[in-house]
């Protein structure tokens, strides 16, 4: 009656054990019915990438008189040798570094603030600045340089560039290969650079409100870094101390049993 009891309790606690750790690595947990509409709603928000300074953008104007706009259109030539008038390659169009005070220096126009807009903001500001020069014109932006980087308990850490320019905290798991069984998922750290100053944010990957966390849809430059859990952090030079710890534990057990019997 005895060894039924003790193997009724060890039971017990590896269920409890197990179940706590699978708990700790899914994500997600309470999603429900209730809960989809608030995470939709965020969603659907969505989110435009900001301009910041040290991003390079690609900007380029057309319109109905390819003359009339070529002067906004910068091209970017390397030649053979200084000097000569032989191209290296293919010319291409100049790129727009925003410098520390958030500004570029566009063609024509001189000097524009395009730190803190959104690249809609963006288009619409040269859009305007364009008027007294051209008619109907068209501006796109592209960031050339949107990066973001993912360390720690991730499958494949690293710096990864978006070509979309709208990435998610998910999105950038996927892109390292996930995290592994050692990762922290409730207290995942963003660090943003905002303004020149850094921030930092703790994100909690076992809950549901992180779709509506602020941070859940990253920005060019973030840092994801994933912290590794009390069994990573023991060091896998200690694993075989361990190891021999739990075959004694069973040994003793064992012998326990036989005793009361």
């Amino acid at each position: 009656m005895k060894e039924v009891k003790l193997f009724t309790l060890l039971s017990l606690v590896f269920i409890f054990v197990g179940c706590s750790s699978q708990k700790d690595i899914a994500y997600f947990n309470g999603i429900n019915a209730s809960t989809a509409e608030i995470i939709n709603k965020s969603y659907i928000t969505g989110h435009e990438a900001r301009i910041c300074p040290g991003d390079m953008l690609s900007i380029t104007v057309t319109g109905l008189d390819p003359l009339a706009v070529a002067p906004f259109n910068l091209p970017l030539a390397s030649y053979a040798s200084p000097g000569s008038d032989q191209l290296y390659a293919a010319p291409s169009l100049q790129s727009y570094l925003v410098d520390v005070k958030g500004n570029i220096n566009f063609p024509v126009i001189g000097t524009l603030k395009l730190a803190g807009l959104s690249k809609s903001q963006a288009i619409k500001l040269i859009s305007d600045e364009l008027t007294p020069y051209l008619k109907s014109a068209i501006v796109s932006i592209q960031f050339l340089n949107y990066r973001i980087t993912v360390l720690g308990e991730v499958a494949k850490p690293g710096q990864y560039a978006i070509d979309n320019e709208r990435v998610t905290i998910l999105d950038a798991l996927g892109l390292a290969g996930d995290m592994t069984v050692y990762g922290i998922r409730n207290n995942v750290l963003i660090t943003r650079e905002n303004n020149g100053k850094l921030e930092f944010a703790r994100l909690n990957l076992n809950s549901s409100q992180i779709f509506t966390s602020p941070y859940f849809y990253l920005q060019q430059n973030d840092i994801v870094y994933v912290e590794p859990n009390n069994v990573k952090s023991i060091g896998s030079q200690n694993i075989s101390l361990y190891l021999s710890a739990v075959n004694t534990l069973a040994t003793s057990i064992t012998l326990l049993i036989s005793i009361l019997r």
